[in-house]
């Protein structure tokens, strides 16, 4: 075993694993000294997929496989590290008393290999959600029909509304996942959600609006007060729809110097409905401390996008929730069309509680057939690398396009997107045509450090600006902590500005409620970043005019096609993706695989 371990410490010296892996693998090693170092790799394997993202891992991919790189340059470093055969790995783990439920490994019956608190957030979610889609809360089906006939009006050639669909079953389950795309719709279906629901309800309902992070909370806000005020309702249930957003950690009162939350099973949100954007950036450990605070008869309806990328931190939950969606059941299929007044058309439903719980929007509002942001879109989804490849170049589409060359020639493409944006600043236009202009145009890129990183395209714009100093105006920033206090959040772009009420002094301008502008000193601002270029991780849930969509010159593990439709679908007007016809393929061929056993759990193996 200690030759072992020492192997590990080489690897980590090399930057194949980190200390954290290693040291797990240290700590389980003291735990059962006498065990076989099969057990330590899988510790520390373990500990490295997490830190990937991957909830668990998966025995019967490994065994018998490489899983830890050699060293060509180091012969003294040893030959790569072969996982051993399946049956003897699960021998191993089986025998040692440091797998088991309560212990920190947990190895489940198909060769799943968990660290203990992953392994219970798995199925404490999982039981959740499947008791709260069993939920059938009362409801007055004919005041029901009624105002979904006047919520969503008959559509062209009767055609079946999904986002009527969408709130009929919002209201009929305790449990409601809507899945689409951008412009599909689940912004205002579910503001219309919400007024069903102050309808069937003689009292204000007690509803929780919550994203994930604090940008997504203050968009959601603004987008539920814009379609509150042109819904066709009574004003008494308009003045029942509730606006206040929150971040899901400030929901459960998540403290930075604590594991302790203010909210959990024994003391539970005093909530009746709770509505979650952007569900797809919901890591399984939060998601699981959320379901867990809310009570069991309280309605959930999550929102987001399937296909976009999935949390930071460990779990794909809304993928993994919609599961194997494809229709209701027959006897829930009869119910939604006696609400909505026409048939919804059967589909293949397993024999799973969530199957009358999920809904997915496809007809998009913002891409029309005839876009060519739409069908690469749909080509990176499908993995259609050829018809992906072949979009970029056909001049036939031209909101879609490809560019490729020097860092010099991506720098210049950059300060020209952002001509329009610059020359707003250089006239002193008012703050709100400066944030319209910059809306308008982003750089995106795949990775955050490299040669084509944000990083790297951040520097050598600002460089190629010849800016002076730290601050100048149009120097735009984007937030990178939380703080409360300023109600600035993560992700949080703001802009510098000279403020004519403080003699010229640059002030940091950020957009309020209302079109309103707030002004921070740029000294009092929480840590934050230059960003003419931002990842495309950190662009989730953010919408551009024009997107120039930078790959990075060779291909990597971290561009998947998830990664690239998020990119692709930031943009409103047109995008263009910079990079080789190589890297592009091969990112569109790259699905992220998240190992997880929650989607098996709800949706069967």
């Amino acid at each position: 075993m200690n030759a072992f371990l020492e192997r590990l410490d080489g690897l980590r010296q090399r930057g194949v694993l980190s200390q954290l892996d290693v040291q797990f693998a240290h700590f389980i090693a003291r735990l059962a000294p006498d065990a076989s170092p099969d057990v330590a790799l899988a510790a520390a394997l373990v500990s490295r997929h997490v830190d990937r993202g991957h909830v668990c891992i998966d025995l019967r991919a490994m065994a018998g496989r490489v899983v830890l790189p050699g060293d060509d340059d180091d012969p003294d470093a040893g030959p790569p590290v072969v996982a051993p055969p399946l049956a003897a790995w699960r021998h191993a783990l089986e025998a040692s008393p440091v797998v088991g439920p309560d212990r920190p490994l947990v190895l489940d019956g198909v060769g799943r290999l968990y660290l203990e608190r992953y392994w219970s957030h798995e199925r404490a979610l999982a039981n959740a959600l499947e008791a709260r889609a069993l939920l059938e809360p009362p409801v007055d089906e004919v005041r029901l029909r009624a105002d979904l006939t006047r919520l969503f009006p008959a559509a062209p050639g009767d055609a079946l509304d999904w986002q009527q669909v969408a709130a009929a079953v919002a209201v009929l389950r305790g449990l409601c996942v809507v899945s689409g795309g951008p412009g599909t719709g689940k912004t205002s279906t579910v503001v219309r959600v919400l007024a069903l629901l102050a309808g069937q309800s003689e009292r204000p309902l007690r509803t929780g609006l919550v994203a994930p992070t604090g940008k997504a909370a203050a968009r959601l806000q603004e987008a539920i007060r814009t379609a509150r005020a042109a819904l066709p309702i009574d004003e008494g249930i308009r003045a029942r729809i509730p606006d206040e957003t929150s971040t899901i950690h400030r929901l459960l009162g998540v403290r930075r110097d604590s594991t302790a939350l203010r909210h959990d099973a024994e003391r539970p949100l005093a909530l009746d409905v709770l509505v979650v954007d952007e569900a797809s950036m919901v890591d399984l450990a939060l998601m699981a401390r959320l379901m867990a605070a809310l009570p069991p008869a309280a309605r959930l309806i999550l929102l987001g996008d399937r296909d976009q990328l999935a949390s930071v931190e460990a779990g794909a939950v809304l993928g993994d929730v919609c599961g194997a969606a494809s229709g209701f059941s027959p006897a829930f299929r009869e119910r939604v069309a006696r609400v909505i007044g026409r048939p919804v058309p059967p589909g293949q439903p397993p024999a799973c509680a969530l199957a009358d719980s999920i809904v997915l929007l496809t007809k998009s509002h913002r891409f029309g057939g005839g876009s060519g942001i739409g069908r690469l879109a749909d080509a990176v989804n499908r993995g259609a690398s050829a018809a992906a490849v072949s979009l970029v170049a056909d001049a036939r589409f031209p909101d879609v396009g490809q560019a490729d060359g020097s860092s010099a020639e991506l720098v210049r493409r950059a300060l020209e997107g952002y001509a329009p944006y610059h020359a707003r600043v250089h006239d002193d236009a008012d703050p709100a045509a400066v944030f319209a202009a910059f809306r308008g145009f982003r750089v995106l890129c795949a990775h955050r450090r490299g040669p084509c990183g944000a990083e790297t395209v951040n520097a050598l714009v600002t460089e190629r600006l010849q800016a002076r100093e730290v601050w100048y105006p149009g120097r735009p920033v984007l937030v990178t902590e939380n703080d409360y206090a300023l109600r600035l959040f993560n992700g949080d772009v703001g802009i510098a500005l000279p403020d004519p009420h403080a003699g010229g002094r640059l002030s940091v301008c950020f957009e309020g409620e209302a079109g309103r502008v707030r002004r921070i000193p740029p000294y009092r601002l929480p840590p934050h970043e230059t960003t003419y270029a931002m990842t495309i991780h950190k662009s989730q849930g953010s919408e551009f005019g024009r997107v120039l969509l930078v790959l990075p010159p060779d291909d990597s593990r971290l561009l998947t096609r998830e990664l690239l439709y998020t990119g692709i679908t930031r943009a409103r007007e047109a995008v263009t993706v910079w990079g080789s016809d190589i890297v592009l393929g091969a990112a569109v061929e790259r699905a992220l695989a998240r190992s997880s056993g929650l989607r098996d759990a709800l949706w069967g193996a």
